[in-house]
C-alpha cells in the first residue's frame, strides 16, 4: 500500500484501456502492432508502481480467447490485480471467462483501502454503442447504498456524456439519464471514468469528475465530425486515491508513437 507519510495516497491505480489485442501477436490496428504498443505502455506505467490496474474495455479487437491469453501475458509482468470490463470490441462472456482468477477480476465492485470501485458492463452484443441495463443500474444503486460512507469511483467503457465528436457520440451510452439519476442520489461518487474514445476528456458534473483516457495504440482526433486520427503517442491514466476521499489524476504518454500509423485509414 502507498501509505508512507501523512499526505501519501492509500491506493495508486493505472487505467490502461483500448488495447485492441488480436489473436495474432503481430496483429495491427491502423499499422500499429497493438501488442508492442501495450508492452511499451505497461513498461511506462510500471514506473509509477501502481497497486491496481483497470482495463476499461476493448481489451481485444477480435474477442478471441487467444487475444485474452495474450493480454494476461502482457499484464502479468505488472504483478498487481487487474480489473477488467468489456467494450464493444470484446466478447463479454469470453472476457469474463478468460479474465478471472489468479489476479484477474471481472465483477461489479470492490472495496479497497477505504474506497469503493464499481465496474459496469456498458457493452451491447453486436453494437458499437453502449447501454447500461436495468440489472447493472440496480447493482450500482445497491453498491452505493450499502457503502454510503465510502468515496467511490465508477468505471465503464462507453462515454455517458457527449464529448463533442459527432461520430464518437453516436456510440455513447444511450440511456445516460437513467445512469445519472442513480449517480445524483449518491454524493459519495467522486469520479466516472471510461475508455472507448481514444482521447482525453476532463470535465465536472455536479461535483463529479468525468474522465476519459487515451488508448494504448491509436488516438482519435478530439472534436472531429468524422473518423480522424490524432498523431500523438499512446498513453494511460494514473490515479492516486487518498484517505480523506479525494483523488488526483493525470495522463502520461509514451515519448513517441511505436510505429507508423496508416495515413490512408478512414475507419478501424
Amino acid at each position: 500500500m502507498a501509505t508512507e507519510g501523512h499526505d501519501a495516497p492509500v491506493l495508486r491505480i493505472a487505467q490502461i484501456t483500448d488495447t485492441h489485442l488480436h489473436a495474432d501477436p503481430d496483429g495491427c490496428l491502423l499499422g500499429l502492432n497493438t501488442r508492442h504498443c501495450l508492452q511499451r505502455v505497461i513498461e511506462h506505467a510500471s514506473q509509477r508502481q501502481p497497486e491496481l490496474v483497470v482495463t476499461s474495455g476493448d481489451l481485444t479487437h477480435d474477442g478471441s480467447q487467444q487475444a485474452y491469453a495474450l493480454a494476461r501475458d502482457c499484464f502479468n509482468r505488472m504483478g498487481v490485480p487487474v480489473h477488467c470490463l468489456p467494450g464493444n470490441h470484446d466478447e463479454a462472456e469470453i472476457l469474463k471467462k478468460c479474465m478471472n482468477g489468479n489476479g484477474y477480476n471481472s465483477h461489479t465492485s470492490v472495496h479497497i483501502n477505504g474506497w469503493q470501485l464499481i465496474f459496469l458492463d456498458s457493452s451491447v452484443a453486436g453494437s458499437e454503442g453502449g447501454h447500461i441495463s436495468g440489472a447493472e443500474l440496480k447493482n450500482m444503486e445497491d453498491s452505493l447504498q450499502q457503502a454510503s460512507d465510502l468515496p467511490t469511483l465508477i468505471w465503464l467503457h462507453h462515454q455517458p456524456v457527449s464529448i463533442g465528436s459527432r461520430w464518437l457520440d453516436t456510440m455513447a451510452v444511450d440511456n445516460p439519464d437513467d445512469f445519472f439519476a442513480v449517480i445524483d442520489r449518491h454524493p459519495q461518487v467522486r469520479g466516472i471514468i471510461w475508455g472507448h474514445v481514444h482521447q482525453v476528456f476532463d470535465q465536472q458534473r455536479n461535483g463529479v469528475r468525468l474522465l476519459s483516457t487515451p488508448s494504448t495504440c491509436i488516438q482519435f482526433l478530439p472534436g472531429s465530425e468524422d473518423f480522424a486520427v490524432e498523431h500523438i503517442p499512446p498513453g494511460y491514466r494514473w490515479l492516486d486515491l487518498y484517505d480523506d476521499g479525494h483523488f488526483t489524476t493525470g495522463v502520461e504518454r509514451l515519448p513517441d508513437i511505436p510505429g507508423d500509423i496508416d495515413q490512408s485509414a478512414r475507419g478501424y
